[in-house]
């Protein structure tokens, strides 16, 4: 059971983006800026675990004035928003890269390959702009893949046929292939959309959030994670204060100390802020 207590030892609170402190128009509320002003003047830090690139999160550091290293591309990077310092980044090795490549050529797949600061694709596979779901991401076309992939940190495939991008999936897991994370999933925006997403193994927002405490001396039990959806997982699996709104999704819900009875559309991220700020 949840003791209120715990919340006065928090130095620091971890948002995701897209579903949790972002409303669905990609904004932060003014209440919810104010509080994490107020909360920053009494010593609380703050920062991003997202999906996103590290390019797409620097303009909202900005505005709530962050200046602590961001988790971006979920886990994948860990690097301070003002000074592009890099922490932490978990390339891909080139050997799947290269089995990645030839798979989509194979099997008539788009795909393009993630860095921090952009997504690289060819000509041939500039239809990715717009059916990728890398929200605020900067683009930049190349004439060959192979000037980039010993730094890259995630592959993107996608297509409208579901079997091929599902075949490649299986080629790219176990047993065939150890060292990578693998996620395949279904567009939210892009009907009849196929993604299958590639990591580097161990790389996720919980181990990154680990690799960050121990560059700002913080412990896990002095931190606060607030997320919604299945790439939150490995957060809500720390030791940190674990925080979901009424749209998380049940698998976060199970596993959370505290429910916002409220949206990322109804300010749930303030109302916790406003607990925090009680206390502090």
């Amino acid at each position: 059971m949840f003791d209120r207590s715990s919340l006065k030892k928090i130095k620091l609170i971890v948002f995701d983006l897209d579903g949790t402190i972002l409303d669905n128009q990609g904004n932060i509320s003014k209440r919810t800026v104010s509080l994490i002003g107020k909360l920053q003047s009494k010593g609380v830090l703050f920062t991003f675990a997202s999906g996103r690139m590290h390019s797409a999160l620097t303009e909202y550091a900005k505005i709530l004035k962050i200046n602590i290293p961001v988790i971006s591309l979920d886990g994948c990077c860990i690097s301070n928003p003002l000074t592009n310092e890099i922490i932490s980044e978990s390339f891909i090795p080139t050997r799947y890269i290269n089995k990645a490549l030839k798979y989509a050529d194979l099997f008539l797949l788009n795909i393009a390959l993630c860095q921090a600061e952009a997504i690289y694709l060819t000509e041939s596979n500039s239809p990715m702009k717009k059916i990728m779901n890398k929200l605020g991401a900067r683009f930049e076309e190349i004439d060959d893949y192979n000037k980039i992939k010993d730094k890259t940190l995630e592959i993107v495939f996608a297509s409208d046929y579901k079997d091929n991008v599902k075949f490649v999936r299986d080629k790219l897991s176990f047993p065939y292939t150890l060292g990578l994370n693998i996620s395949y999933y279904r567009s939210r925006r892009q009907e009849g959309i196929y993604y299958l997403e590639v990591r580097k193994r161990g790389a996720n927002k919980g181990t990154a959030l680990k690799i960050l405490l121990k560059n700002i001396s913080i412990k896990q039990n002095q931190v606060a994670v607030i997320g919604d959806w299945f790439n939150d997982i490995s957060l809500f699996e720390t030791n940190a204060l674990k925080v979901t709104l009424e749209n998380g999704i049940h698998e976060l819900k199970a596993l959370a100390d505290i429910i916002i009875p409220k949206t990322n559309n109804q300010e749930g991220v303030a109302e916790f802020l406003e607990m925090l700020l009680k206390v502090k």
